[in-house]
């Protein structure tokens, strides 16, 4: 059993110290998936991966309730999970007329201000596609969330999932079908 679930067991045993000792652990591989999920986004990113990664990490464990993981797997699955539901708040809260989402982001040129907007939009779309293959097939769902979001590769999914490499790349074959012909309909 490895020290990062040795000490998820302690939290989930009611440890208060416990979640002190986990940040050191993973902070650096959760910065990683940060950063790495900030690369897909627009220029102009107001949150920063370091924010990205606190955020998540509060919301994890700072939020009072109980968590049971199973595993570092299923730790890093939830923040991804974490990570994506930030990035999709952040997202629409851009949008908003509140907050002027209906004007254009003017920072270098013209047609940089186009490109944000439209990826923006991919991203809402993207979330809103996964909600729907979520109702019909949860695992394909997750399995999509822990590649996309989590940036794991076929073989840290499968670990993940509880399931081979090779059924991970078949249902990762078929869920990008579906994704790509619920997003691209014509």
């Amino acid at each position: 059993m490895s020290k990062v679930t040795q000490i998820l067991h302690q939290i989930e045993g009611g440890d208060p110290a416990a979640a002190s000792d986990l940040l050191p652990l993973v902070y650096a591989e959760l910065r990683k998936l940060a950063t790495l999920k900030m690369r897909n986004e627009p220029s102009g990113q107001t949150l920063q991966p370091t924010a990205l990664v606190h955020e998540a990490y509060l919301r994890l464990l700072g939020s009072g309730e109980e968590h049971c993981w199973d595993s570092r797997g299923h730790f890093f699955a939830a923040a991804a999970e974490s990570m994506r539901r930030i990035l999709i708040e952040n997202a629409r809260r851009r949008k908003t007329l509140k907050r002027g989402g209906d004007r254009d982001r003017f920072e270098i040129s013209d047609q940089d201000a186009l490109v944000a907007d439209r990826d923006i939009d991919e991203l809402l779309d993207l979330d809103t596609a996964l909600d729907k293959l979520a109702h019909s097939e949860p695992e394909l769902a997750r399995l999509v969330k822990l590649r996309y979001f989590a940036g794991l590769t076929i073989e840290e999914t499968a670990e993940v999932l509880g399931i081979s490499s090779r059924t991970v790349k078949r249902n990762w074959a078929y869920a990008r079908a579906w994704l790509g012909r619920e997003l691209n309909p014509e």
